[in-house]
């Protein structure tokens, strides 16, 4: 079993636990900040389940139909996850909007922030895995997963001192305002996984730090280059260029550069694959 799908795997059982943990202690306490997490996590869960195929088909090699390989079912899948969790966090805001000004009794406060701090510290577990996974193999729909748990350590948190203010101060409409911050941050993080995942469907180029390099290494050969184009598929990148040759240098040679530079790009930047077109000078 591959690290990606262990990973995986280990977040949506966390993501199950968290749900039956946050479901029965929202009943219990009529906290609407807790049923907000619930339902955070049941998004988190079903992000997971589409991170789970989006990793085992991204994996997948080259085909007739997908000559260019399957990566961007792992954009496709942060996109999906991105607007579950914006579908999450406006069902928040509404429901505890309405909670405001109504007359709520919040009971087994102690249970309640409990359950709060335990989600936290799951989820802080759990992301971190997911976080080293994603960076080792530059999977886009693990780190949108790791995300989405990243979030919940910090809704979490918020969630518990939410409960402890209405502990100490008796005063229950800390419990709707904490869900509306919750909901809030939901939104804000949910942008920017939606922004990383959808820009690479529309071919855009690499970052600009990792362009420049680029260019250092294919400058470091010795050779001349223009047309540099680059551009993401999940965790794979896509590079082409042309490299300017004496027109009377044997193809063998000319065969030879292109391979120094194919493997120099690739040391650098890990499952890259380098198209090289060269030109002919006089």
């Amino acid at each position: 079993m591959s690290a990606k799908i262990h990973v995986v795997r280990l977040s949506i059982l966390s993501n199950i636990s968290l749900i039956i943990m946050k479901v029965g202690a929202g009943i219990m306490s009529g906290s609407v900040s807790i049923l907000s997490e619930a339902i955070h996590s049941s998004m988190d869960l079903m992000a997971s389940m589409v991170a789970y195929y989006s990793v085992k088909v991204s994996d997948l090699p080259a085909d007739d139909e997908h000559p260019y390989g399957h990566g961007k079912f792992e954009n496709v899948s942060g996109v999906i996850e991105a607007l579950l969790i914006i579908v999450a966090a406006v069902w928040i805001i509404v429901e505890a909007a309405q909670k405001i000004f109504k007359d709520m009794e919040i009971q087994s406060l102690e249970i309640s922030i409990g359950v709060m701090l335990i989600s936290s510290l799951m989820n802080y577990y759990v992301s971190g895995r997911l976080y080293r996974v994603a960076k080792e193999t530059g999977s886009v729909a693990i780190e949108a997963d790791a995300l989405h748990l990243r979030t919940d350590v910090y809704t979490s948190a918020g969630v518990a001192a939410g409960l402890a203010l209405i502990w100490l101060t008796g005063k229950r409409i800390f419990d709707p305002i904490a869900a509306i911050l919750v909901a809030l941050y939901i939104l804000k993080e949910a942008y920017i996984l939606l922004r990383k995942a959808f820009l690479p469907l529309l071919d855009i180029s690499w970052d600009p730090q990792e362009i420049s390099r680029l260019e250092g290494i294919i400058a470091e050969s010795g050779v001349k280059f223009h047309g540099l184009k680059t551009r993401r598929s999940g965790n794979y990148r896509f590079v082409e260029f042309h490299i300017e040759m004496p027109q009377k240098m044997p193809l063998a040679e000319v065969h030879e550069i292109c391979d120094k530079l194919e493997a120099a790009v690739g040391r650098e930047f890990d499952q890259t694959d380098v198209s090289i077109h060269p030109e002919p000078t006089s």
